[in-house]
């Protein structure tokens, strides 16, 4: 196995790596971290998609389990746990460790999942999707670190590959809905997710080693180098310097970007749980059917795994921010055609290509995030943006759900998010890219 060798740590930048080609983003040295933080970033997917899918069973039928309004603030709520998980969990991970935090925000998430299922009331219901949302949120960061930081020298293809599986358990949501709502309602849905994520906290505890880097950036060099050694990664003795701390954030050389970076992230999550939450519903404004509609959610995530493997490969050839820039223009455009009503044939692969890019942006937004801060302030860095980003991601189910509920979802819920997309574009000109 190749080596990779961590040369000194300088005025308080980050280890500088150096890879072998033949290393990939899934090669030997990250093999086994990198796909258990891809299945824990699967289960957070399904997780987080499953209420678009079941909210028009929850809503609908002769005696439906909620309104209209109450599934609007069970959506809402999930995304405020989701803010506090991605703030706290993340600034907690460079305090406490990957391994530790990762493993903690399946299992919370994961029971309080099936929790959901066994609701007896919207309020039930609204208290464990809050819950469940402080795991979800802290699961993103933690799992983009550490992959990252296990496949130094190809950020983009590492986030953008683990962040694949955010879209197949999508996907998975969108066909076990097919399936499932059918012959179990929605509460076979949420135990769906739930149980292969209680699964998986035993293998993280045997599998999942911590990063030699947040070790490194912990002064605790011993554990590092027997991490190392079985990853076939070399370390040699970081110089000594400042070390970074969250005030590193907004500290001259990155304030300018961290602003950027949060506005951009904003914009992205916007449109991410906009569209997973409100698309099976704004196709029936438009017409379409539910069942038309869940198909095309399908088909928005599947083009979202699309997205991500081109997405990483173009970010480390042409430049992350490049790429980010690049997928937020051509995803508002593809936004703003949705507003048309067209056949079936064309609006296929328009959501489809809709997908690949407004998705894969956001992701593309984390991947520069990872690449932009030093190790020790890594986790909290991604986990500020994601948090940050939370606030979008209440404001995008809150728009398609008051445009619909207004009768208008469609076009106007595709015209908001056109501009949406166009805004995440601007905002990301204004970062600027890592010093070498």
């Amino acid at each position: 196995m190749p080596p990779v060798i961590v040369h000194g740590i300088a005025a308080g930048r980050e280890p500088t790596v150096t890879t072998s080609p033949a290393t990939s983003a899934f090669g030997p040295t990250a093999g086994r971290v990198v796909i258990l933080c891809w299945i824990a970033i699967i289960l957070d997917g399904f997780d987080l998609v499953v209420l678009g899918a079941v909210i028009p069973t929850l809503t609908g039928g002769a005696m439906p389990f909620m309104t209209g309004t109450e599934a609007t603030f069970i959506a809402t709520i999930g995304l405020v746990g989701m803010l506090f998980g991605a703030l706290g969990i993340g600034a907690a991970t460079d305090r406490i460790g990957r391994r530790r935090a990762l493993i903690g925000a399946v299992g919370a998430f994961s029971v309080l999942a099936a929790l959901c299922g066994l609701a007896q009331t919207p309020a039930q219901l609204a208290t464990f999707r809050f819950l469940a949302g402080v795991g979800l949120g802290g699961c993103l960061p933690i799992a983009i670190a550490m992959a990252s930081e296990f496949s130094q020298g190809q950020a983009g293809r590492a986030a953008t590959r683990v962040m694949t599986g955010y879209h197949i358990g999508a996907v998975a949501t969108a066909l076990l809905g097919l399936v499932l709502l059918p012959l179990t309602g929605w509460r076979g849905m949420f135990l769906a997710g739930a149980l292969p994520g209680l699964a998986l906290v035993p293998l993280m505890l045997r599998h999942l080693p911590e990063s030699p880097a947040f070790l490194l950036a912990q002064g605790r060099r011993a554990e590092a180098e027997a991490i190392a050694r079985s990853q076939g990664i070399t370390l040699t003795e970081p110089e000594t310097g400042p070390k970074p701390s969250m005030r590193t954030l907004i500290a001259p050389g990155f304030l300018r970007t961290t602003l950027a970076i949060w506005l951009t992230s904003f914009m992205g999550l916007l449109l991410v749980y906009g569209l997973n939450s409100w698309l099976p519903a704004l196709m029936v404004a438009a017409d379409y059917g539910l069942e038309r509609g869940l198909w095309l959610l399908l088909l928005l995530n599947a083009g979202a795994i699309c997205g991500l493997l081109v997405a990483g490969q173009v970010g480390d050839r042409i430049g992350l921010r490049r790429a980010t820039i690049l997928w937020f223009a051509a995803g508002a455009v593809l936004l703003a055609l949705l507003s048309w009503k067209m056949p079936v044939a064309l609006l296929y692969p328009v959501v489809f290509l809709t997908g690949a890019l407004v998705f894969s942006a956001q992701v593309l937004v984390y991947a520069f995030t990872a690449q932009r801060y030093p190790a020790a302030i890594r986790a909290t860095a991604i986990g500020m943006a994601a948090g940050v980003g939370r606030l979008g991601a209440i404001a995008g189910p809150l728009i398609g759900g008051t445009l619909v509920a207004m009768g208008i979802g469609h076009p106007w819920g595709f015209y908001a998010f056109a501009v949406v997309g166009f805004l995440g574009a601007l905002a990301m000109c204004l970062t600027t890219s890592p010093r070498r």
